[in-house]
């Protein structure tokens, strides 16, 4: 049985408020988790079953009904979440690709909320009684299924450990919080951004998109990805407006540029191909 999720509005600093709690933000993809009369099932936060995928969440059957919330990630052995390998995971189709895969990339689904035990619906009971009952329900002892920890009022000291370990962000709740499904502000996220100062060296013909290069260590210019978020109307007006007597070649889907615009984008991290991931555009840089 699938639930739509309770998604996140963002927050721009992180706060401390004795009103709500606080968790680590994991990085990888909302899952919703059903087990309902012994069939266990996992969806997409867009309702896409993703079941067989993880065959190690189902190693050790459920005891009880529930319904659980949370996030499928995969962990490294140094103990970093690792966003490319669980993407790996999820795009797995074959069967021999996704036995392999659970072996070599193990998955685990960090647990912060229960929506329906026993056949009961939770979701109008506040956060704090639906932790209550999350903490004395029966979990697989699989080694793949954990609940999220969290602490209340400390956000500004959770999010400077967070940032000290190179995680994702925290996610602030509020305690008296009911469950509802869609993007509420009673739960709210603080990314740890990475700002980067960036080339941009073309743009897409059709769909926009600013492509961007970096420094490599010889000074040269490398590609690094393509902004497609933060940039207002005003920003493309005056991009567009320098952007022609730069032109040095085109192709069938881009423009290509000389590299003398520069601006600053702000991205969750790395890849392990070193492009940026997701850069949102800041601002034009003018020296």
């Amino acid at each position: 049985m699938f639930i739509p999720p309770m998604l996140l509005e963002t927050a721009q600093e992180p706060f401390s408020d004795p009103q709500y709690i606080y968790e680590p933000k994991f990085d990888g993809h909302r899952a919703i988790l059903s087990c309902i009369r012994g069939q266990t099932r996992i969806y997409t936060r867009h309702n896409n079953e993703c079941t067989r995928q993880y065959p190690e969440l189902l190693a050790v059957p459920f005891e009880e009904d529930m319904i659980l919330d949370g996030e499928l990630v995969c962990i490294a052995p140094a103990g970093a979440v690792d966003f490319e390998a669980v993407m790996t995971r999820f795009q797995a189709r074959r069967s021999d690709s996704i036995q392999r895969l659970s072996s070599q990339l193990p998955a685990t689904f960090v647990v912060f909320d229960i929506l329906m035990y026993h056949g009961e619906d939770l979701r109008r009971l506040p956060l704090m009684q639906r932790k209550e009952i999350l903490a004395t329900a029966s979990l697989p002892t699989n080694g793949h299924i954990t609940v999220c920890p969290f602490i209340e009022a400390a956000g500004e000291a959770l999010y400077d450990d967070i940032c000290a370990r190179s995680m994702e962000g925290i996610v602030c709740k509020r305690k008296n919080s009911r469950y509802v499904s869609r993007r509420s502000p009673a739960w709210q996220k603080v990314i740890n951004w990475t700002y980067v100062d960036v080339w941009i060296s073309g743009y897409r013909k059709e769909e926009f998109g600013w492509l961007v290069a970096v420094e490599d260590g010889d000074r040269r210019l490398r590609p690094a990805g393509v902004i497609e978020l933060g940039a207002n109307q005003d920003h493309k007006r005056a991009f567009y407006g320098v952007a022609k007597p730069l032109v040095i070649g085109e192709d069938k889907n881009n423009v290509y540029l000389q590299p003398a615009i520069r601006a600053k984008v702000k991205t969750r991290n790395w890849t392990k191909v070193s492009m940026l991931r997701d850069p949102v555009f800041v601002k034009f840089l003018t020296s």
